[in-house]
């Protein structure tokens, strides 16, 4: 039943109820707003709310409509077969009442209006709404500045979503609106400036008639511009292709960029005239200058081939290296301008439009190419950058950044002191982007590797002079200490361009090693900066400096300052990762590492660093070979953190991925840590416990490793098998891990595992098998040939479903042209042939089962003769798709068939004999290999007492194979005279129909004389 006007007071109290914190109140409003969402109307009688002028008053009630409103267009603007929806009548009606009411007072409603307009936007433009633009320009011409300013949030909110569309005709539209309303926003955002300016100016003289009123208007103008500002940049980024790829010049880019600097330089003034007098123009201005820099970034990404005009890039570059080199005092505490300057200079430095062409030109080509057009303008781009950064420039650019931004400040020092692991994380981990210093550092490490050569000598000159000028024996914080602290940044962050220039053994030996001997808490300044620069510097640490480096990273990590711990805790990361990381070296020092670690995790409070100690302990584990004699201290401590994580799963999954990493290093010693490992594990594979989203898939490869590791399967284990198939009835995002699992099971669990998991194994192959792409196929397939060959008589009657898929599979077409599907069919056929082999009465029931016949039928596969037959052509064209073992099984499976009393046996003898004979005559050269390794496993055998790894189960499953112990020569020989026997004359009329040559080489196959 459709809602009307008359029903605007109920669903007013409905929305009041719905706030209130009486949930008796609040249940059954919200209850009955859900059911009334999908009934005709409902928006109509939102819209009424929020535009009545006597509940102006009422924000809260009016905003929860829009709110409604807008989960309304989200769920049921579009056409949907469950719901009638909305109908087109009143989606008319909406969207004129909506563009009607363009001068609300309420700035967030305002707000919420402009997103309601621009989600319909997205959906009605242009097809059902094509005049929106239309209608709202007009009411421009007319409107004042609340309505105006109201205007601009609707246009700036639609083009935002319009421009997100990527399909060609949504692009096309939207460079349309572009070409026609670029023009007029561009006028107005010049006209706003000048009126902005104006004010500006009247206001920092103190002109008496700049009443309340006024300066309200005058901030609905500046904010007006700002929205006008971001729609310039709509236009320019979305309404235009990339330059870099049409190579088309944008006239916008080089008529807007050198009008958009001048505004920053004209409202830069204000920035420090206005911070006490006026703050909200002040904060207008920081707003203004920043987004304008923001602007030009996204407008050089976008273009850079238009804003490379040497009269756009010069004065941009020129006008943010001076920012950046030689600021007003007053500019250096506005750092998000700084930042923006920063990144402008470090984007056109890694800009690779502007790096030199190094392709020659075709000799004798005619006419200049799009990649000669390309050179051409990279080259002179490169130019007007060279001019900019002479030498001299660049060196200054590179001491300043290092001096004046690397150097930590008071309040830096403040926030260390007062929280030292949030002052760690920030450092580390921060987006460069945010903060001034490590913006500074990024656009010092670009520059650095552009300059190379003419910067190495001037980093190590000025890291020379900042240790001599701060002897390691200092105790005060002084700025000769700030200022070694930022060389020794400067140094670590471009270590591999550095290494050229400075000996890291003799910087150790010379000067770090010395640091760390001072103590005094004031040295946890440098110590955090020597932490750094030892896990940075890593690849250039050489045998005879590792030890100490080791014993300088383990001493840090005992200090007393939790950021330079976490800086140690980090490089320590680092360096058992690399790739010459000395266990040798590193062994002794095991002891006092892990009580380290065990000690930091205690004393840390933050999420991030107990993830970070808990990593290196993850690491540790994984590369360190001694771990068994610290495995009763290791399980205590997963032990405690494992309690102490409830409900911190980020924090549990690391510690999954340590138990790991443990139980694969304590390898079949692994039970010892089982009274942790199997609760853990029991609660990450239930796929009801809480935490399973998160912790599955980690959970699952402890599962994976704990199997693996296992010396053998305690009842435990084996109960935990039930889970897979819950997981596996949920997705397959887990697959080719279940299938390892159900691998581990078989080899290791063996018949106790069969007789208690039949019905499991049954059940997870019939999901998978006929429901998962053709890689997912691949990857189950082997558990099915595995389970054939160790259970050849109890497995087939139990997974019968799963072999008629593989029948199914088999005997479809649509393989010709698809490799994948080549090799499903040909493993599912190797599967067949082994089950004939195996078990030659239960494929011949398979294959005469009724069911398999009605399921031929439904996938629409017409079967003329008997499918063991149908099965012979397969095997006869998949042969040389298979493996050695395979192709023997398949040349076994094809001698039985010829015990077949069925005439049609003789139609395909001459394939039949043909394929066995290639296979028993290339059998020597395909297994010469395969059976030497065989042979070499068997006679080294695992000595008396130890546990036979998983590898070891696998090689003796593979060598007992009843495939392996069968003569492929004897089958035939015998089959053939069975075959004789049934067919008679007929027999040998199809023997002598033979090809000399074929029967030459069976005769010399077979042996026979």
């Amino acid at each position: 039943m459709a809602l009307s006007g008359s029903d605007v007071a109920a669903m007013y109290s409905l929305l009041a109820n719905s706030m209130s914190a009486d949930h008796r109140l609040r249940g059954p409003a919200e209850e009955a707003l859900a059911q009334s969402e999908s009934r005709p109307g409902f928006c109509s009688c939102l819209l009424e709310l929020i535009t009545a002028k006597d509940l102006a008053s009422q924000v809260d009630v009016r905003l929860m409509a829009t709110v409604y409103f807008k989960n309304s267009i989200n769920r049921y603007w579009r056409y949907r077969r469950d719901s009638s929806g909305i109908s087109n009548e009143e989606k008319m009606h909406l969207r004129q009442k909506l563009l009607m009411h363009l001068r609300e007072e309420n700035d967030q409603i305002a707000l919420m209006l402009a997103v309601l307009i621009s989600k319909i936007a997205r959906i009605d433009y242009p097809k059902e709404w094509p005049d929106i633009f239309l209608v709202l320009s007009q009411q421009l011409q007319s409107a004042d500045v609340i309505a105006s300013h109201r205007i601009f949030m609707i246009l700036f909110r639609t083009l935002k979503e319009l421009s997100t569309k990527r399909l060609t005709a949504d692009q096309r539209n939207f460079a349309e609106i572009s070409s026609h309303f670029f023009d007029y926003c561009w006028r107005l955002w010049q006209s706003d400036v000048q009126a902005i300016l104006h004010g500006f100016s009247a206001l920092s003289q103190n002109y008496n008639s700049n009443a309340d009123d006024q300066r309200h208007e005058l901030y609905l103008t500046c904010e007006r511009w700002l929205l006008c500002s971001k729609i310039i940049r709509q236009f320019i980024f979305s309404g235009f292709q990339s330059d870099s790829k049409c190579f088309q010049e944008v006239r916008p880019v080089k008529e807007v960029s050198p009008i958009l600097l001048s505004a920053i330089q004209s409202f830069l003034p204000y920035y420090s005239s206005f911070q006490k007098q006026y703050p909200k123009f002040w904060d207008f201005v920081k707003r203004a200058c920043t987004k304008l820099m923001k602007i030009l970034v996204a407008i050089q990404g976008r273009h850079p081939y238009s804003f490379g005009d040497k009269f756009v890039l010069s004065s941009v570059m020129d006008f943010c290296l001076n920012r950046i080199t030689d600021p007003e005092p007053i500019l250096l505490s506005f750092e998000p301008f700084l930042i923006q300057c920063m990144v402008m200079i470090k984007n056109i430095l890694e800009c690779k439009e502007y790096k030199p062409i190094l392709t020659g030109r075709v000799v004798d080509e005619n006419g200049v190419t799009l990649e000669q057009m390309k050179k051409n303008i990279s080259s002179a781009v490169g130019g007007v950058v060279t001019s900019l950064l002479p030498n001299e420039r660049i060196v200054v650019l590179c001491n300043v950044l290092i001096t004046r931004y690397f150097v930590l400040t008071a309040s830096d020092l403040e926030e260390w002191y007062r929280n030292p692991e949030s002052f760690h994380h920030e450092q580390d981990m921060v987006q460069w982007t945010e903060k001034l210093r490590p913006c500074a550092e990024a656009l010092y490490i670009v520059l650095f590797e552009n300059n190379s050569q003419l910067l190495g000598p001037v980093v190590v000159s000025l890291l020379q002079e900042t240790m001599n000028n701060c002897s390691a024996s200092v105790t005060e914080i002084t700025s000769s200490l700030l200022l070694k602290d930022a060389a020794y940044g400067a140094a670590a962050y471009v270590y591999y361009e550095l290494s050229n220039y400075l000996s890291f053994k003799d910087w150790f030996n010379g000067a770090l090693s010395h640091e760390l001997s001072n103590d005094h808490p004031n040295l946890r300044i440098i110590h955090r900066k020597v932490a750094v620069i030892l896990g940075q510097w890593v690849s250039e640490i050489k045998d005879e400096t590792k030890r100490p480096v080791y014993c300088s990273l383990i001493r840090l990590l005992q200090g007393k300052d939790l950021s330079v711990r976490l800086a140690a805790c980090r490089s320590l990361c680092l360096h058992v990762e690399d790739a010459n990381f000395s266990e040798r070296e590193f062994l002794d020092l095991l002891p006092p590492c892990w009580d380290s670690c065990f000690k930091l995790f205690e004393e840390v409070q933050e999420f991030d660093s107990k993830v970070q100690v808990l990593n290196l302990i993850s690491i540790l584990i994984g590369h360190i070979s001694q771990v068994i004699p610290f495995a009763n201290k290791l399980v205590q401590f997963f032990q405690k953190v494992w309690e102490e994580s409830a409900g911190e799963s980020l924090l549990q999954i690391q510690l999954l991925v340590a138990l790991r990493n443990f139980v694969i290093a304590l390898g079949y010693q692994s039970p010892i840590c089982y009274n942790i490992l199997l609760p853990l594990l029991e609660n990450g594979i239930d796929i009801n416990s809480p935490d399973e989203l998160n912790l599955l898939e980690d959970s699952m490869l402890l599962w994976e490793a704990t199997l693996s590791q296992a010396p053998s399967m305690v009842p435990q284990l084996l109960s935990y098998f039930s889970c897979l198939v819950g997981i596996m009835e949920r997705n397959f995002d887990h697959l080719q891990v279940a299938v390892n699992i159900i691998e581990d099971y078989i080899i290791l669990g063996g018949n106790d595992f069969l007789s208690m998991h039949a019905t499991n194994i049954a059940k997870i192959l019939d999901l998978v098998v006929g429901n998962v792409n053709d890689k997912g196929l691949l990857s189950i397939l082997p558990v099915v040939d595995i389970l054939i060959q160790c259970f050849p008589m109890e497995v087939p009657p139990l997974i019968s479903s799963t072999l008629q898929k593989l029948i199914v599979i088999c005997l479809s077409g649509g393989d010709d042209r698809d490799p994948s599907k080549t090799s499903v069919k040909a493993s599912s056929a190797a599967i067949l042939a082994r089950l004939l082999v195996m078990n030659t009465n239960s494929l011949a029931q398979l294959a005469s089962d009724p069911s398999t016949s009605q399921l031929l039928q439904t996938a629409s596969i017409p079967v003329q003769e008997n499918i063991l037959l149908c099965l012979v052509d397969i095997w006869v064209d998949k042969v040389d798709n298979v493996s050695s073992t395979q192709k023997k099984t398949i040349g076994l499976a094809l001698s039985i068939i010829l015990t077949l009393r069925l005439p049609q046996v003789l139609d395909k003898l001459d394939q039949i004999l043909s394929v066995c004979t290639s296979v028993i005559m290339g059998r020597n050269d395909d297994l010469a290999e395969e059976e030497s390794s065989g042979d070499m496993s068997s006679s080294t055998s695992t000595d008396e007492g130890t546990i036979p790894s998983k590898e070891f189960r696998k090689r003796q499953i593979k060598l007992s194979d009843r495939i392996n112990q069968l003569s492929l020569e004897d089958s035939v020989r015998d089959n053939l005279q069975t075959c004789a026997a049934i067919h008679g004359e007929s027999f040998n009329s199809a023997m002598s129909s033979m090809h000399p040559s074929a029967f030459a080489q069976l005769k010399q196959a077979l042996k026979m004389p």
